[in-house]
């Protein structure tokens, strides 16, 4: 029991005030119990018996869906660390919550992990592995008169978000073209506007084209009567570029270097599950969304997403670090030359690979 100084050294002082600092905290467990629901034992205790883990309720974020949905990390990890999900809407944010010591592992686009990277001069972070690749696309406003990407001349655009993995995309296709922003001194005027909301804007003829990611890509060509003009991964050699990575907080490694590597290990398990099991897969995705969002896509909408996404553990540093040149060249990097030596932290991801070929290997052998 602590102590509690005070100016009487009396043992019953002492005893009356220790006694009374002790009911005080077991009647706030209590009422902590009965206002938040919780059981004995469920939300409290030390810090480091929590992983507090970032995804975005979208698609290309499946594998963390499905995970969730199975309580596949929470089995993972029983009597050892809780799991703590957090939801949010863009990959800035996410890092901004990474940065406050907030996150601890991270399902984020590459030009979010690079930029916070970048910021933080490689402190901050490192990524684990792969997540998704695919889903990301231009989808133009029929009736705009666009048939070609250089007619965005004179039109209103949309990307989610400045910095984010489409609006680099965008930004950069717009520079080789020789086309800029309205702000500086070009004739596309660009907007910033994410998820449902580029389908009120792109339906009511608000914006004449958008970049945006699955499942706004499939949602923007059924409700709001667009048409794809260009898929993304026509730009990128075989068609794979990631769009989400595994990320995790570099303190978090330092600290917790076995739970991160417990961490990949159910990760790439989940991804295998997910691509032997796809249908059970867009079934979990879609029960995920609806409880995290109140709305589940129709069987159309999750069929064209699977399609157009591949959901891998593949580091894809190619295209991450080709997107990170891109940034640097559009100035979004800051002024300082970027080196991304240590962005990747690959061990752990190459530890579980041979673990799981070695027990596929003993399995074959057995059987």
């Amino acid at each position: 029991m602590n102590s509690i100084p005070i100016s009487v050294t009396s043992g019953k002082v002492f005893l009356l005030a220790s006694l009374r600092a002790a009911t005080f905290r077991v009647m706030g467990f209590i009422l902590c119990v009965a206002v938040w629901g919780l059981r004995p034992g469920e939300g409290f205790g030390a810090e480091e018996a929590k992983i507090r883990v970032a995804h975005f309720a979208t698609v290309t974020h499946a594998p963390a869906l499905v995970a969730r949905a199975k309580g596949h990390f929470e089995q993972e990890f029983q009597g050892t660390a809780q799991i703590d999900w957090k939801i949010f809407n863009a990959g800035p944010l996410a890092i901004e919550a990474l940065f406050a010591d907030e996150v601890d592992i991270l399902y984020a686009g590459p030009n979010p992990a690079v930029n916070g990277y970048v910021r933080s001069k490689g402190e901050a972070l490192r990524v684990l592995a792969g997540v998704a690749s695919g889903g990301s696309a231009f989808v133009v406003r029929s009736g705009s008169g666009i048939e070609r990407f250089e007619d965005i001349r004179a039109h209103r655009v949309a990307s989610p978000q400045i910095g984010n993995s489409q609006d680099v995309v965008l930004r950069f296709l717009m520079h080789q073209k020789g086309l800029k922003p309205r702000h500086q001194g070009g004739d596309v005027e660009l907007f910033h506007v994410g998820g449902g909301d580029q389908l009120i804007a792109m339906a009511r003829g608000e914006v004449d084209a958008a970049w945006t990611v699955e499942p706004f890509v499939s949602r923007l060509v059924s409700e709001a009567g667009g048409r794809i003009l260009l898929d993304e991964g026509q730009l990128w050699p075989g068609g794979q570029y990631a769009t989400a990575l595994l990320v995790v907080r570099r303190k978090f490694v330092q600290t917790h270097p076995a739970w991160v590597e417990q961490w990949v290990r159910g990760h790439v398990t989940i991804i295998d599950w997910m691509n032997e099991h796809l249908e059970e897969a867009k079934r979990l995705v879609n029960e995920e969304l609806r409880r995290e969002t109140g709305a589940s896509l129709s069987t159309a909408y999750l069929d064209q997403c699977f399609n157009r996404i591949t959901f891998t553990y593949e580091p894809m540093e190619f295209s991450v670090l080709q997107s990170a040149k891109r940034a640097e060249t559009l100035g979004l990097l800051g002024r300082e030359k970027v080196t991304l030596d240590q962005l990747y932290d690959l061990s752990f991801l190459n530890r579980v690979r041979n673990q799981v070929r070695a027990e596929r290997a003993g399995h074959a052998h057995f059987d």
